[in-house]
This record gives C-alpha cells, structure tokens and sequence, in this order.
C-alpha cells in the first residue's frame, strides 16, 4: 500500500507560510514525540529558510521516555532546542516563552541597547496534522481559539493569536508532504493517527505497528491484552498476524463461526495506541532512522 495524502488546503498554507515570514521572528515546529522524524516534514527546511526554530516534541506522556530524551540529544546534535511538552495536560507556555527569548536573545539585546523596548515575539506554529497544534494554542491563549479534534485537517486557515502581551502565534494548517518516498515514514504516520483512516487498510497499518511494539514492548502487550506469548521474530509476518488474532479473541473480535474480524482486531490495536493504552511506547529511535536512511531505496 502506497499512503499519499495532500489535500488542497495544504498546498495553499505552503505559499502562506512563505508569504508571511517576513513577519515572524521564529518558527514552532511541532513534533509527535512517538515519531519526531516521522512527523516532521521534510520540506520544513525549505519552508522556513533560516528563521530561528523551537522544535517541540508533543504528547511525550505518550512516548518512551528514554527514547524521547535520545530524541533531544539528536536535536542538540542538529543545532536545534527541542522541549517535551504535554499539549493536552500541561501548560507549557512559559517554558515556550523563556525557550523563544532565548532564541532570540541576540535581537533582544540589541533593541536595548538602542533604547528599543521588544515588541511581543511573533511566532509561527508548524507541524503535521493531528500533531496538536490547536490543543497547544489553546492551553497557551488561555481560552479556546481553534479548532481542536483527533483527526487529521481540523485547521483549515491562518489566524493570529495573542498570548498574553509577550508572544504573538500564528496558527497555520497541518502540511504533510505530497508523496511519502519512505513507505515506513507514511506507516508511522498512519499508525500515530496523522493520516485520515478512511484512506488506509488498518490491518496493514497494525500489521506494521505490531512488528515493532511486539519486539519493544512486549511486556506490555501482555499485561494490556493478557496474552501468554508475544512472537520473538517479529520479521515473520505469520507470527504478528496471529498476536493480532490472539488480541481480536481477547477483545471479542469475532464473526460467526468464531474466526476473528482481522479489520476490528487491527482498529482496536491502532486506537489503543493512540490512546497510550499499550503503555508509553516510541515508533522510533535515532538509532533506527540513521540504520534505515543507510538502507533507503525510495518506494512506491
């Protein structure tokens, strides 16, 4: 299955975005923090040219913790401050605040000096959909502005919103790229929930996921699911495929004849992920991405 998703609204916020750097003094790039790599677009480069950038790796509650502080590290390593926030439980406004000051120290201090007091920091909020762009917004502005739902396209336009009297967000709609060249990349995107389900072959997608999280965490799947066994050889697509019909059993995905309904037992998995009801679990680490871009043929 080749996943490519770029509705027309997205195209459209591309030439925005670019339009109106002139105004911003730095970009908030937002990240999933289960797949920071995989959630970020890689165009944003371009996109954004050479404006200081403060990377956010968002629903870290819902990450491996370990493997999220990898993720920082790799950032540094990048030249770039990454911050784990919780968008949906915590207000991480402050720290946003004190981080984007600190990005900006040179300019700030400059104005100073010429007897300039700073204006409010004008900022623009990127990322993907379903990254949680709005919940953060929101939590930030200190009352609801935008739009917020768990799927994919809720944003739609540009607005400018004020937090407080030192920071200025321009919220923008989530831009995922036109074709994934890594089909893993678009997998991880879809698993995470960023792409519209109604697009995709769920039991593909936890097919996948479950290779992964099977040789990961286990532990987990058996203490959530009550199952005795989790395949050791994950690669062995047979294997995977019948923890998914051992967890369709335990969740009463069943049709007549009592055969298991692959399709529900693959929804239950990728929305109890989602949900973080599978434990804190990361699609991804640093040293994961380094050994596939060694590998990368593009696909599809």
């Amino acid at each position: 299955m080749t996943i490519q998703w770029f509705p027309g609204h997205m195209t459209r916020a591309r030439r925005q975005i670019q339009d109106k750097l002139k105004l911003i003094d730095l970009a908030i790039e937002l990240l999933d923090a289960r797949i920071p790599l995989s959630s970020r677009n890689p165009m944003i480069d371009e996109i954004l040219m050479n404006k200081p950038r403060l990377v956010l790796l968002n629903k870290s509650d819902l990450a491996d913790p370990e493997i999220t502080r990898q993720w920082v590290a790799y950032f540094a390593e990048q030249g770039l401050k990454a911050l784990p926030i919780d968008a949906a439980q915590g207000n991480p406004s402050k720290e946003i605040l004190n981080r984007s000051r600190e990005l900006l120290s040179d300019k700030i201090e400059a104005q100073l000096r010429k007897g300039i007091k700073p204006r409010a920091i004008r900022a623009l909020i990127v990322g993907i959909p379903n990254v949680g762009k709005s919940t953060l917004i929101n939590k930030m502005a200190g009352r609801k502005i935008a739009a917020t739902g768990d799927r994919p396209g809720v944003t739609k336009g540009q607005q400018w919103i004020k937090v407080g009297t030192e920071m200025e967000l321009l919220d923008t709609p989530g831009i995922l790229w036109p074709k994934f060249e890594d089909q893993r990349v678009g997998m991880r995107l879809a698993a995470t929930g960023a792409i519209k389900e109604e697009i995709l072959h769920p039991e593909e997608i936890a097919l996948f996921a479950m290779r992964y999280i099977a040789k990961k965490y286990g532990d987990s799947l058996k203490e959530r699911f009550g199952i005795a066994e989790v395949p050791q050889d994950t690669e062995d697509n047979e294997k995977v495929v019948q923890l998914i019909e051992d967890i369709g059993r335990k969740r009463g995905a069943l049709m007549s004849g009592g055969r298991v309904d692959l399709e529900k037992a693959s929804l239950t998995i990728l929305r109890e992920l989602r949900a973080g009801k599978l434990g804190r679990v990361s699609l991804e680490d640093p040293a994961m991405l380094a050994a596939e871009a060694e590998e990368a043929v593009p696909q599809g």
